[in-house]
Order: structure tokens, then C-alpha cells, then sequence
């Protein structure tokens, strides 16, 4: 029965990274926002390792701070370290990243949000869609009143809204598994969504399953760390957010120790046993992030694997055992934990276990993260078949603006591959799917010179300012920044030193900004050309765009290049295909490309050139048959 009616423009359905970033993003626009979630209290939870950042995922971090969303302000107030990952190489492929206190980072985000004008928040399970003439018109939630939790005796009420933003998570149809216990839920202590997918389904959306798995957590005091590697974090942090010039904070050290053979063979020995290998669990998980019994499985002659012991906050004593992510069963945890050096006495204050749930797969979605079969319905997140908080949150901001954008009647926002490495995923997912949870890497980007995480402000920035999520304080000091840059490039082309301009110094192997500008390493004394001084003291003022400046001449030839292969597909990506159009009746066309062009029915000739088994060929083909449409 019916209870209740409310009216909101967007309702997003889940509390987690992509739902948080969806429902500030779309209230930030000024739209009434229901954010629909089975516990207020575990909105951004770190379900997993109490980390945000890494290779490819800090650069998406950094693209959504540039967009004016959430992830990189939270992620600098509540971490516990930060390390830049990858220095060892060119800056293109550095990731930074933080050790996260995952409570303070839920608590942060949680005020935020409760602080929004336009931001309902309902602890509710969503059990319908409700959609007329092919479009989203509602939802119906199991509970009656704002705060009331689920299974409240008010019963159900009904959302009217104008757009749904689905965010779920590993919570739909959700099964975990522990050795040979299978129990319903959507994380631990948490129930699963058991009617909602069916809801997705009877719309026509397909369903397939993926799995997850998380790592046993042990007491902090019960370590013996005398026995494992330190890991201290960076000594200058470099913030996620642009709005950060710095971040102060007691860093809290991380801790290095590693499986063994002893471990390996007793993992050999019980294979029978366990989940992933009894046939138990049949769904396919992240090949690179495996479980633990998968990675001495697969890689037989390797006789350790690294474990990372990750503090998961300042005030609390758990530690997460990162790299042991598994579901064997308690007894041979116990074994596994007890035998790594430094844990031999260490307390399990939770084991690992493994998650099967359903996903969405993305090949039915517009590059606006709309569902194709169903209007206003956008997915985000881990439903659309990803995984990490990062992939999420960045999902998430996308889906709420074109979900804004549509119902403005304004032109929705898609990130080109050479603009953002969330343009690459949300790319990567809807032209060619996925068969495993999809993980962002470097070496996914083609023009990943251009996508550096240093320069993600400067290539998206703009782009929030005319979204309208970029405020005027964000907007000032990137502002600020470019017009720092803009001089330090003319005259990086313009000062010489022995017949070289400092651009040319620069793209020398091991020469720095600061090494140009003052008279030797040691950094005594300043050079005395004026111009120089003028660097000088850009350099003290702005000290993060010099640095993006100095890697554009550093890589200048490389960059050029990488510009030029983006320019050339620039035609084929304005050239739209008609949505609706006949590849039946395309002559010439392969049987195999007739197929996998109507399955996905790409947005332009660039994303075809994409899609699975098609070749420039048929590329060629409908370009022939597309202008002879448009001479008719």
C-alpha cells in the first residue's frame, strides 16, 4: 500500500562512492534530489581497502575534483598518507594516492551532503521503477519517512521524479560466500537488493553477475611489526584537490609482508574446498586484483605475493591485510593469516569473503550513461559492471549532470578519449562491454601524455565552470593558476642559457625547474636575469603550474604527436550516426559488423571504429552509405 507520494526531480538510488557523487553533483545544480539509501550511516563507506587513488585511478580523482565534484576534497581532509606511485617513471604514469581513515571519510562526505539545499536524503530499499511510455516517472522505497529504516512498519511510499540515477552497487541480487557459507547481502551486515533487479529486468534491461572479494582485517597492537617492512608516505604529499596547495597531517605508516610457500601449499592442498574452485562461486572476478588462491593457483612459481598491512583509521585498531582478498573457508583464513611473518599471534577481527552480484551490462547504455531502453534511467558505478571507489564516483558525476542536462534540455557532457581518462572508461565500457569488473590502468588511454594527473584541472576545469559546478573560489584560483602558466611558458621559450632556451633545457634527461631558475643544486643563489627572477618568483607562487608547464616541454615532441592522432579523429567523431538507423540496409556491410553495430549502436563513426570486430573497412562502408543518405 501506498503510504506516501513525494515529488523530486532526481532520485539516486545508492549511498555509495557513485551514488555520494551523483546526488552532490545534481543538487549542486539546483535540482531537487532524493538520495535513496538502505543506511544513512554507510554513505561513501570503504566496503573494501581504506585507500582513494593509484596508477590511473588518482588521475580520475583528480579529473573529478576538476569538474567541481566530491572525491578530492574528502580524500585530502581525512587522509593518513599520501605516496605518488610511479616515480620511478614519467610523470604521465604517476598515480597519486592516499592511505585513507575510511570512518572520517564517510563522516566527511555524510556532512556535505547533509548540508545541500536542494539534497533529501530517505533510508529506504528502492524495490521498483516505475516508468510510463517508455520513460522514468518513479520509484517505489520500502519505507515511509525521511530517517525511518528499512523494514519500518509504515510500509511503502512512492518517489515521483523525473530521472532515476541507479547506483547499487554489489547490493543487487547480492550472495556472499565464506568456505562453504552462502548467505544474501550487498556488504557485511547488510541485506542484499533482492526485487530490484527483477524491476530492471522486467524493463528490458540485461543482467549478468560479477564477483568481488574483500581481505581479513586484524588488530593493529596484535602485529609484530619488528617483523615486516615499513612504509612511510612522501615527504611533500601532494594533495588530490586543486583547491589544496598543500595538505598538513601526521602521516601514519603502512606495513609490507608477504605470503610463503608454507601458505601456498596448504592453499594447493584444500582447492577442493574452496569456493572458487568447487564450483561454489561461477561468476568471473577482477583478473587484476585476484584472490588470494587464485594468484598461487595461476602463478605456480612464484613462492610469495606481497600483503599490505593498511592502518583503516586514526582512532580505531584495524588493520587491513591488503593482498589476502579471499573466501576460503575460516579455518584455512586462520592458517593463512597466522603464517605471514609479523602475524603469528595477530587477532582476525573479520575474514575475507567473497560477493557475487548482478551487473548491467554497459553496452545498453549511451555514452550519457542513459539507459537505452528506458528514457531518464542512468546507471552508474559498480552496476555498470566496474570496480573501485574511483570508476564509481567518476560514473557518478557524469550520470547526474547528463541527467540534469536532459531535463533542461541542454547538451549532455561526453569526455573525449584525449580529454579525460573518465571519457576513456565510460568509452570502454559502453562500446565494447565488459566480461570481468572493469579497472582503469594507464595503458587503457591512447593519448595518456595528455591525460597526466598534474593537468586535470587545466583540461576540465573550464569544462565545470560551464556545467555550472566550478564556484567562484574554485574559479579564481584556477584562473590564477592558468595566467601563472600562460608567462611561465613564454618565457621558458623566450630565456636562454648557453644558446638554449630553457625549453630545451627541460626536455633534458634529469634537468628540474628549480635547477634552471637558481644557481646550482644546492639551491643558494638566484640567477640574476631579470627575467629569470620573474620565473623565480612564479615559481614560489605557483609552484604546481610551472611544474605542469615544465613537463609539457619536457615531452613537447611526444605530446605534439599525441595531439596530432587526437586531431585526426575529430571527423570521425563529429560525424553522428542516426540512432535510429537500418545497418540491415547498409550495402556491403559484413554479416559480423551488421551484428555488432546494431547491438551497440554507437554515437558516432569514431566510437564505431571502436566496437569489437568492426574494421576500418566498414567504417569506410558506412561513411559511403551515410553521405548518400545525406545527398538524398
Amino acid at each position: 500500500m501506498v503510504m506516501n507520494q513525494l515529488d523530486f526531480d532526481i532520485v539516486v538510488i545508492g549511498g555509495g562512492h557513485a551514488g555520494a557523487e551523483a546526488a552532490w553533483a545534481a543538487a549542486r545544480l539546483g535540482v531537487r534530489t532524493v538520495l535513496a539509501t538502505m543506511r544513512r550511516s554507510t554513505i561513501a563507506q570503504m566496503s573494501c581497502n581504506p585507500a582513494i587513488g593509484g596508477v590511473g585511478k588518482g588521475q580520475i580523482v583528480r579529473e573529478i575534483d576538476a569538474l567541481g565534484g566530491l572525491m578530492g576534497i574528502a580524500a585530502d581532509a581525512t587522509a593518513m598518507q599520501f605516496r605518488m606511485l610511479n616515480r620511478s617513471r614519467g610523470p604521465a604514469v604517476w598515480g597519486p594516492r592516499c592511505q585513507s581513515d575510511r570512518h572520517a571519510y564517510a563522516a566527511f562526505v555524510q556532512k556535505l551532503l547533509a548540508g545541500l539545499e536542494n539534497l533529501t536524503i530517505l533510508e529506504g530499499e528502492v524495490t521498483d521503477i516505475v516508468t510510463e511510455d517508455g520513460c522514468v516517472v518513479g520509484v517505489r522505497v520500502s519505507a515511509a519517512r525521511e530517517g525511518e529504516a528499512v523494514g519500518s512498519s509504515s510500509g511503502q511510499m512512492e518517489l515521483s521524479c523525473r530521472a532515476v540515477i541507479l547506483t547499487a552497487g554489489t547490493f543487487l541480487g547480492g550472495r556472499m560466500h565464506c568456505g562453504d557459507r552462502i548467505w544474501p547481502g550487498g556488504r557485511y551486515g547488510e541485506p542484499a537488493a533482492e526485487t530490484l533487479g527483477r524491476s530492471l529486468q522486467a524493463l528490458g534491461i540485461r543482467l549478468g553477475r560479477l564477483k568481488t572479494g574483500t581481505c581479513p582485517r586484524v588488530a593493529s597492537e596484535s602485529i609484530d611489526h619488528e617483523k615486516c617492512t615499513r612504509q612511510d608516505g612522501d615527504d611533500s604529499p601532494v594533495p588530490f584537490s586543486f583547491m589544496n596547495d598543500r595538505v598538513d597531517l601526521w602521516q601514519i605508516p603502512c606495513w609490507l609482508t608477504a605470503t610463503n610457500a608454507t601458505i601456498h601449499q596448504a592453499i594447493r592442498d584444500n582447492l577442493p574446498r574452496l569456493p572458487l574452485f568447487s564450483g561454489q562461486i561461477q561468476s568471473t572476478g577482477p583478473r587484476y586484483c585476484p584472490s588470494l588462491e587464485l594468484k598461487v593457483y595461476r602463478f605456480a612459481e612464484k613462492d610469495s605475493h606481497q600483503v599490505f598491512l593498511e592502518p583503516e583509521g586514526r582512532q580505531t585498531n584495524w588493520v587491513y591485510l591488503n593482498g589476502v582478498a579471499t573466501s576460503v573457508p575460516v579455518d584455512l583464513q586462520e592458517f593463512i593469516v597466522h603464517n605471514l611473518p609479523g602475524l603469528e599471534r595477530a587477532e582476525v577481527l573479520r575474514w575475507g569473503y567473497a560477493i557475487e552480484y548482478d551487473f548491467a551490462d554497459p553496452t545498453q547504455l549511451r555514452p550519457t550513461l542513459e539507459a537505452k531502453q528506458v528514457g531518464r534511467l542512468f546507471l552508474a558505478g559498480q552496476v555498470n559492471g566496474t570496480t573501485g571507489y574511483e570508476e564509481a564516483a567518476g560514473q557518478g558525476l557524469i550520470a547526474a549532470v547528463n541527467a540534469v542536462a536532459g531535463l533542461r534540455g541542454l547538451a549532455p557532457l561526453i569526455l573525449r578519449r584525449d580529454q579525460a581518462y573518465i571519457g576513456v572508461m565510460i568509452d570502454d565500457l559502453v562500446t565494447k562491454g565488459v566480461v570481468e569488473p572493469y579497472r582503469m590502468f594507464t595503458s587503457r588511454a591512447e593519448h595518456r601524455l595528455l591525460l597526466r594527473s598534474d593537468n586535470a584541472d587545466r583540461r576540465l576545469t573550464p569544462v565545470g565552470r560551464q556545467i555550472g559546478l566550478v564556484d567562484e573560489g574554485r574559479w579564481g584560483k584556477f584562473s590564477a593558476k592558468r595566467q601563472a602558466a600562460g608567462e611561465a611558458e613564454e618565457l621558458f621559450h623566450a630565456v636562454r642559457i648557453d644558446r638554449k632556451t630553457l625549453a630545451q633545457e627541460l626536455a633534458m634527461p634529469g634537468v628540474g625547474v628549480e635547477q634552471l631558475l637558481v644557481g646550482g643544486p644546492d639551491g643558494r643563489e638566484p640567477r640574476a636575469s631579470r627575467r629569470l627572477r620573474t620565473l623565480l618568483s612564479l615559481w614560489r607562487e605557483h609552484r604546481d603550474a610551472l611544474q605542469t608547464v615544465a613537463i609539457d616541454c619536457r615531452y613537447a615532441g611526444y605530446v605534439a604527436r599525441q595531439r596530432a592522432a587526437a586531431g585526426k579523429l575529430v571527423e570521425l567523431e563529429e560525424r553522428v550516426i542516426p540512432e535510429r538507423l537500418d545497418y540491415s540496409a547498409v550495402p556491403h556491410l559484413r554479416a559480423e559488423a551488421r551484428q555488432r553495430l546494431k547491438s551497440i549502436r554507437p554515437k558516432t563513426l569514431g566510437q564505431a571504429l571502436r566496437v569489437s570486430g568492426i574494421t576500418p573497412a566498414d567504417i569506410t562502408v558506412l561513411m559511403i552509405h551515410l553521405a548518400g543518405r545525406a545527398r538524398a
